[in-house]
């Protein structure tokens, strides 16, 4: 919504006034849902200067359509577009210089184990990992990443085929997760901003690579039903070793400092808030039983997983 949009799309192009380039940064657009659902009715949208409409990237959601919509009713809009022909010159942009990434800033404010800090306002360059940041606190993301062909058997029965381990899987991601936090209580910190932001939320990121060479190994077709199970598989079963790692060194060394009033203090994991139930077609592990321990020992992590563009 910011009246600069446009100028801001062209900077890393080939074309225009070299005065108003800079191509060796890397650009994100923090999108609204409304301005997306604008694009889908064909309706207008009004590009706003932050001085003159504030407080637009302290809200989301609800609160950010009424703020939004309230400043476009008392004419305090710099100008009107359409917001189709606003997301067309976005495409073009990222067609033609791979920038910017886009985050959509409800979703990751509704669905994140940190929404009860406040407004979450930005990603690392990648996007896997969204956390919050205010003038007191810089974020940091401390990552690792599971190389999963590593994980490939061979049959039991001895055929040619090849299983996938997720017991030794399991196992690695708790070793992962203690890693991890291990991390943050002895890495260097350039500022005091980010050593607090790290000690206060301990958040870590558990990617992986190689999940096509999996399929490949596996001779699995990418889109196949097959496919789509052993990528859910890999993933509840990372979620899960990360979630019970992490409770367990809660139980000897405490909570993360602003556990209290997050989602997974109130028994609310990540699927739950995409209103997504692991167990349907299959219990491969006890959800119900983690979070009664999660909501009696709390975690030591706000945040476990963040796969990163691999």
């Amino acid at each position: 919504w910011h009246a600069d949009i446009e100028m801001f799309l062209d900077l890393r192009k080939n074309h225009g006034d070299e005065d108003l380039k800079a191509r060796d940064l890397f650009y994100a657009l923090w999108t609204p849902d409304l301005f997306m659902e604008r694009v889908k009715a064909n309706g207008d949208w009004t590009l706003m200067c932050p001085d003159e409409c504030p407080g637009l990237s302290d809200v989301y959601g609800d609160e950010f359509e009424q703020l939004y919509t309230s400043y476009e009713k008392s004419g305090k809009g710099r100008r009107t577009v359409k917001a189709r022909e606003l997301w067309f010159r976005v495409l073009d942009a990222q067609m033609e210089t791979g920038t910017p990434y886009l985050l959509y800033k409800d979703a990751v404010n509704k669905k994140c184990n940190q929404k009860n800090l406040g407004t979450i306002k930005s990603s690392n360059l990648c996007c896997e990992i969204t956390e919050y940041s205010d003038e007191d606190e810089t974020a940091v993301c401390n990552l690792a990443s599971i190389a999963l062909p590593a994980f490939i058997k061979d049959a039991p029965d001895g055929s040619r085929d090849k299983v996938f381990d997720y017991d030794l899987l399991h196992s690695v991601a708790r070793t992962v997760t203690y890693n991890l936090n291990r991390i943050i209580d002895v890495n260097f910190y350039p500022t005091e901003k980010t050593r607090r932001s790290n000690k206060r939320h301990r958040p870590i990121g558990i990617g992986v690579q190689g999940l096509a060479d999996v399929f490949m190994l596996m001779n699995t077709t990418f889109t196949s039903e097959k496919a789509r199970l052993i990528n859910k598989n890999i993933f509840e079963t990372i979620y899960h070793a990360a979630l019970e790692e992490s409770c367990n060194i809660a139980k000897t060394e405490g909570t993360y400092e602003t556990f209290d009033g997050s989602p997974a203090s109130n028994g609310i994991l990540q699927f739950d808030m995409w209103d997504i139930n692991p167990s349907e077609n299959e219990q491969r592990y006890n959800w119900e039983e983690m979070k009664e321990d999660i909501k009696m020992h709390g975690l030591r992590n706000s945040l476990l997983v963040a796969p990163m563009p691999t």
